[in-house]
């Protein structure tokens, strides 16, 4: 897991395999986030693409752990503030089976977890082993516009 900011997405452009953290890193830096529509956006194939979501973020109780077996996650605000909370994956109770289909498992909510408030222009990275919890709010519930990029890892 990794919580940075947007003046430091050059740092990371070496992770991964075949340059895919390179390609995430450019569309972060290179696209006008504010005026994308949601919706899901292909940068390179099944390897690295994007999914702009807006929502209203929910209870901290009411958000679900989630970890991929296939991609990592830039989960980059682009407006609001949102709680993401980190857990260790072997600290995590299954709830939900693997779903091959959307490559996602769900857990329980037991883990307190490590919360972290992400402000717009701020990002967590969550690789397959990092469990996570998105979509909470930061005290009340509000509006916000981010940015999942998803990069392929095997």
């Amino acid at each position: 897991m990794i919580f940075d900011s947007a003046k430091n997405l050059d740092f990371y452009k070496n992770l991964g395999v075949e340059g895919r953290y390179t390609k995430a890193v450019d569309f972060l830096k290179n696209t006008d986030l504010e005026n994308l529509a949601p919706g899901k956006y292909e940068i390179d194939g099944k390897n690295v693409f994007a999914n702009v979501v807006e929502y209203t973020t929910i209870p901290w109780e009411d958000a679900k752990y989630e970890t991929h077996r296939d991609y990592s996650d830039i989960q980059y605000m682009i407006s609001g503030t949102e709680t993401m909370t980190y857990a260790p994956i072997d600290e995590l109770n299954v709830k939900v089976p693997y779903n091959e289909e959307k490559d996602v498992v769900f857990y329980d909510n037991e883990n307190p977890g490590l919360k972290v408030i992400v402000k717009a222009g701020e990002y967590m990275i969550f690789n397959p082993w990092d469990g996570h919890k998105p979509k909470a709010s930061a005290g009340q519930p509000a509006p916000i516009k981010k940015v999942i990029v998803k990069i392929k890892e095997n």
